[in-house]
């Protein structure tokens, strides 16, 4: 009776998928519809023998992008979920449209990309092998609230046998290795690290074990770096991987004092998908030089950093999570960084993909008052919110003849087209279409 219905399962997935794919539709609705008739399906098969899984709440695609571009290069034998579909329904279909009709997996590996509230979902009947945990931070208010919400739901996908892979720079992240096995990867201290959090909110502020007032001694980012708390003992972890060093203008990291690694673009956020990257590579097996060939200069396919041309206007579009504060922070570091006159376009035209709300609440977390940058010359500010984007900016130093409010994404594209300074384009998942199809119609 089992084989049957394992037999049914993986032939209907596949069938849904083969017909979904024609029909332009994505890799979580063949999961969905399986799981709707077998719901506990994913029990019953044989999924591949090692499994490394990735969450948390910014940088999982570009990571497991980055893990299955090295593992590929190596040789390996992989399925991964490179759709993004993260949730169980995408995993369902990934791990299904890879087994044979008996149910056994074709790949001896699965990477898998899972959403940091549905992973306890996900890993009810697959066990990952290792879990990588790459940060925690306030999120999408409609579903996420505060990262504690968030350290909850991924506790509870926790197996006792797991290895966890855990940002020894996150205080949060770091503590779910505390009687658990755990490694750890980070970063030591780099040029550019700050002695303060220069960030509009501080969610490290307090130890995560006792609540007292935590001290740093330097920031990368945010709340990420290296910390400890005076009254219970608590501190950043000891490495096994480690940025021993960074240089956003030259574009390169080391890992390990040895190990260089040549980035394609200049963020904090790229240093650490490629150190975990590393991390995942070498628990794999592979060569640390091999690892480094295939990471160095290695350019996105997600489709999260896009370069365009529109009339006179060059520039690159730099997607951001929805209602992410954080991922927009590291957005415009990319833009302060840059040491050329550039132009920004600010995005704001949908709140969520998902959820019905008009919330603006996390744009006073963003920390917008570093574009009163000497080498930005001029703010566009679009979309349906751009009275909210307006009112937000009122607030900062930025002197108002460099800002330019448009009411809808196509006017401030007619401003944008005769722009000749290099341009920055910032906006969320949602929107990110809505500015490439006008960029399509206008491309010379």
């Amino acid at each position: 009776m089992k084989k049957i219905k394992v037999f049914l399962a993986v032939l209907f997935c596949k069938t849904v998928r083969f017909f979904a794919k024609l029909l332009g539709r994505g890799s979580s609705l063949p999961g969905a519809l399986t799981l709707k008739f077998f719901p506990n399906i994913l029990k019953d098969i044989t999924p591949p023998e090692t499994i490394i899984a990735v969450t948390g709440s910014n940088g999982k695609t570009s990571t497991v992008e980055l893990i299955a571009h090295v593992l590929k290069e190596s040789g390996a034998s992989l399925v991964y979920n490179k759709e993004g579909s993260n949730q169980i329904e995408g995993v369902t279909t990934m791990l299904l449209c890879d087994s044979t009709l008996s149910g056994k997996a074709k790949s001896k590996i699965a990477l898998i990309e899972s959403d940091e509230r549905f992973a306890k979902y996900t890993f009810k009947y697959i066990k990952p092998n290792y879990l990588f945990i790459t940060n925690l931070y306030r999120d999408q208010l409609t579903r996420n609230g505060h990262p504690e919400w968030v350290y909850a739901s991924i506790n509870d996908a926790i197996s006792d046998d797991v290895t966890l892979v855990l940002n020894a720079d996150d205080p949060l992240v770091s503590t779910f290795g505390k009687n658990r096995n755990a490694l750890y990867f980070g970063a030591d201290k780099l040029s550019f690290d700050k002695d303060k959090n220069d960030s509009v909110y501080d969610d490290g502020k307090y130890c995560p074990i006792c609540n007292a007032p935590m001290s740093y001694d330097y920031y990368h980012y945010n709340h990420i770096g290296s910390y400890s708390c005076p009254k219970c003992g608590f501190k950043k972890p000891q490495t096994k991987w480690t940025i021993t060093d960074a240089n956003l203008q030259d574009k390169h990291l080391t890992i390990n004092g040895e190990h260089t690694i040549e980035l394609s673009f200049s963020s904090i956020y790229q240093c650490y998908n490629s150190l975990v990257a590393f991390a995942a590579a070498d628990i794999a097996g592979v060569k640390a030089e091999d690892a480094v060939k295939a990471l160095s200069g290695y350019k996105m396919q997600s489709g999260r950093i896009l370069d365009f041309t529109f009339g006179k206007a060059q520039g690159t579009l730099l997607v951001s999570k929805h209602e992410n504060s954080v991922s927009y922070d590291q957005s415009i570091n990319v833009v302060t960084n840059c040491k050329e006159d550039c132009a920004v376009l600010i995005i704001v035209d949908k709140i969520s993909r998902k959820y019905h709300t008009e919330d603006t609440s996390w744009l006073w977390d963003i920390d917008f008052e570093k574009l009163n940058s000497e080498n930005v010359k001029k703010i566009y500010l679009a979309g349906s919110y751009y009275n909210d984007l307006a009112v937000r900016f009122s607030v900062t130093d930025i002197p108002e003849d460099k800002l330019v409010v448009c009411n809808s994404v196509e006017s401030a594209m007619e401003k944008l087209k005769d722009e000749e300074s290099f341009t920055y384009v910032i906006t969320c998942f949602s929107d990110k279409g809505k500015f490439l199809d006008i960029v399509k119609k206008g491309e010379v």
